[in-house]
């Protein structure tokens, strides 16, 4: 329980950060992977209780599914490393779930943004720049991986 409750503080600050600056920390991102990874060779088992075996093919499909959208430009280098940790930290289980949902949640927020973002305060808009409706045409992605994985959590939990 208090795993999965780390995992969403942690994917929460990256949520902020991302939807603040367009930018991922490697900080966030690649000492969250180190920590996994040590936790995972360390222990035998991901942060949040799969076998070791399940982690290490969680970050292969992780990889399958970022790089190609970093090479035709649609996610950045700080995604493909969330992803990658999050999948060290989890299984393909939560790793899918959390992907699935993070692509709902921005097909849903593409839809409502135009319509939400005139009824949101100035603050909130000023702290929330990049997920403007047409601001750009890569939107922050940990946002939305947050919004996936809580539900993949919450599902699966």
């Amino acid at each position: 329980m208090i795993q999965g409750a780390v995992v969403l503080v942690w994917l929460g600050l990256c949520a902020v950060q991302d939807a603040r600056q367009r930018l991922l920390a490697n900080r966030l991102t690649l000492g969250a992977a180190l920590l996994a990874l040590i936790y995972l060779l360390c222990t035998g088992d991901t942060w949040l209780g799969a076998p070791a075996r399940q982690g290490l093919l969680a970050f292969v499909l992780a990889l399958l599914l970022t790089l190609p959208g970093y090479a035709l430009g649609r996610l950045g280098a700080g995604d493909v490393k969330l992803l990658a940790a999050l999948a060290l930290a989890s299984n393909a289980e939560y790793l899918l779930g959390a992907f699935i949902g993070a692509t709902v949640a921005s097909v849903l927020w593409l839809m409502l943004a135009p319509t939400v973002w005139p009824l949101m305060g100035q603050g909130l808009k000023n702290q929330l720049l990049y997920l403007a409706p047409h601001a750009s045409k890569k939107l922050p992605f940990a946002p939305f991986l947050l919004v996936g994985f809580a539900l993949a959590w919450c599902w699966i939990h």
